[in-house]
């Protein structure tokens, strides 16, 4: 067992680059860590790490360790996993994505998946910016939109639909807009989830419009967005996840909905690729699982009407 740890250990301090952030991160002390690391490459036979004042750098044989280490040790435990009794996952899970996505809709569907694995750690990291996955030893990221990577490892989860939405009080003082085009008179609001290259694109009874739009108010994360349409500041287009509770309150009213937006797929990443540990693969499913029984009308699914 002391070997399997000390592996686990190198993984961290290779990728983090820090013996003290390793350690911090375990638990540790930064001594005891950077013991452990000098016994691993004494047993090895091999400089693993290059110390310096500033950093800590792979060197090639501890490079090529560390590419071959990801999946030993994950088939370690996908080996435990499958002999032990009524299947429990055990271990610290690491998740990332979106704040909203994760306070709004995840974060709430996940207790009876805990509940049902009570040794397993679930650590989720919140953010609206892309970060480095590996780096951070994220098991499973959930990202909404377009795939930037057509080769990454990744599965849909479900689609929902994209809304434009603003508060009563701002539809009140300067109208609601009645086709598209109209957009370009009205205060924007601009968030991650309303960024879209191409523009902000609407369909009806075969008739498409794309509308180019500046953000007179703009936030770098979603539930920013959000809030700045429910205080009247403008417009803004989002999820249907991002918003629901404050449509079904009265606190934001949708716009050109007889115009049909398209749909935001949400995927599930594996930075491990095959290698994904059973407890990511098992919340994803989970997850999937859940949505489907919601099954809510005024969401489409992976099939679109």
């Amino acid at each position: 067992m002391k070997d399997i740890l000390s592996l686990k250990l190198y993984t961290r301090v290779a990728r983090l680059g820090s013996f003290s952030a390793a350690a911090r991160e375990c638990g540790l002390s930064q001594s005891q860590v950077s013991r452990i690391i000098a016994d691993l490459e004494t047993d090895l036979g091999a400089r693993l790490l290059t110390r310096t004042t500033r950093a800590v750098v792979l060197t090639e044989a501890g490079a090529e360790f560390l590419a071959r280490l990801d999946s030993i040790l994950i088939a370690l435990e996908d080996a435990e996993h499958s002999v032990r009794d009524g299947g429990e996952l055990r271990g610290m899970l690491r998740m990332s994505m979106p704040a909203s996505v994760a306070i709004r809709e995840v974060i709430p569907r996940l207790t009876p998946f805990l509940e049902l694995h009570p040794e397993l750690r679930l650590q989720v990291l919140l953010g609206d910016r892309p970060q480095d996955l590996v780096k951070d030893a994220v098991d499973v990221a959930i990202r909404l939109g377009r795939l930037v990577d057509s080769s990454a490892t990744a599965t849909l989860i479900t689609q929902i639909q994209r809304v434009i939405i603003a508060s009563r009080d701002y539809v009140d003082r300067y109208g609601t807009p009645e086709r598209p085009e109209d957009l370009t008179r009205h205060r924007i609001v601009g968030g991650p989830a309303s960024v879209v290259p191409s523009g902000w694109k609407f369909e009806r009874a075969g008739e498409e419009v794309v509308v180019d739009l500046e953000a007179h108010f703009s936030t770098n994360e979603n539930e920013g967005a959000v809030a700045a349409a429910v205080g009247g500041i403008g417009i803004t287009s989002t999820t249907e996840w991002a918003c629901r509770r404050e449509l079904a309150d009265g606190s934001l009213v949708r716009l050109l909905a007889d115009w049909t937006t398209d749909d935001v797929p949400v995927h599930a990443y594996f930075p491990m690729g095959r290698a994904t540990r059973a407890a990511g693969r098992a919340v994803v499913e989970h997850l999937m699982a859940d949505l489907r029984r919601e099954a809510r009308p005024s969401m489409r699914r992976i099939h679109k009407r």
